[in-house]
């Protein structure tokens, strides 16, 4: 089974063309291929071909606990970067289709930035979900190991808790998990910590659902701009700041996002079949 390997900022993910397996990756696989000492080592597998139907393209986005993402903005860079560099697309605009909802994407000549709309963020309880009455869900409490968080929840796609506080590493390991599965959250969540830096400027640690503590995250700093923007305290062209980087978020009218950042190819190779005997 052939792969590719890329990073977006640190977050990095394996690209697997279905066409080179022998048949779909079971959560099992998913986890051994992602295990960074007994396979290959990733934040997750891109599982899509470079073969467009009707014009689109399909993603899918395992994560290394074996689940299944709807949505992930790196992961859209990386599959785009991976579509260019298999000759299937070129300058122009194209499109994916996820679980998530279908974005646009385009590529610059070089391959080693994509820009992607990532499509409209809502704050609806019923949209992301979050469990309560039919609300926007904006600067909420929730108690998390005794501590008292204040909150937004948004989704583009996928779930997201907007922790508005600043955070360290340690912070985000340790409460990170705790509100992932929090039952206010039936489909989990994905959760950022939100330092409001300037009117065009943030910074987040980052807690991704099925994945862990993540060094970048283009759906998280989307969710995390939306917020700023949505609370007034930002503007709408916002540079977001992570452990692996920046990323450039525009929020259009209504909320929708578009998204802006590099993609580093890693490695490509092929995977041994004695992987699953270990």
């Amino acid at each position: 089974m052939r792969f590719l390997k890329y990073h977006a900022l640190g977050n990095d993910y394996l690209v697997i063309d279905p066409r080179t397996a022998e048949g779909p990756l079971s959560p099992h696989q998913i986890q051994q291929i992602c295990h960074p000492h007994f396979g290959v080592g990733s934040d997750g597998i891109l599982w899509g071909s470079p073969e467009a139907e009707a014009g689109t393209f399909s993603l899918r986005i395992l994560n290394p606990d074996g689940s299944e993402a709807e949505k992930s903005g790196n992961g859209l860079r990386i599959f785009s970067r991976f579509l260019w560099d298999e000759g299937a697309v070129a300058e122009a605009p194209f499109y994916i289709q996820t679980p998530g909802g279908r974005v646009e994407a385009v590529v610059r000549p070089d391959g080693r930035e994509v820009t992607v709309e990532m499509g409209q963020v809502s704050f609806s309880s019923e949209r992301i979900p979050v469990s309560g009455p039919a609300r926007e869900v904006l600067e909420e409490t929730i108690e998390v190991a005794e501590e008292t968080l204040r909150y937004c929840a948004a989704t583009i796609g996928n779930p997201h808790c907007v922790v508005l506080q600043k955070a360290s590493e340690a912070d985000a390991r340790r409460w990170g998990p705790l509100l992932e599965r929090a039952e206010r959250f039936p489909n989990r969540t994905n959760v950022q910590f939100l330092e409001v830096l300037s009117r065009d400027r943030i910074r987040i640690q980052i807690w991704e659902r099925g994945a862990g503590y993540t060094l970048a995250s283009g759906s998280s700093s989307s969710a995390a701009a939306a917020v700023a923007h949505r609370m007034g305290w930002c503007d709408s062209e916002i540079m977001v700041e992570m452990p692996g980087g920046v990323l450039f978020i525009s929020i259009l009218p209504d909320f929708y996002i578009r998204m802006r950042g590099p993609v580093t190819r890693i490695a490509e190779g092929k995977l041994s079949s004695e992987i699953w005997k270990s």
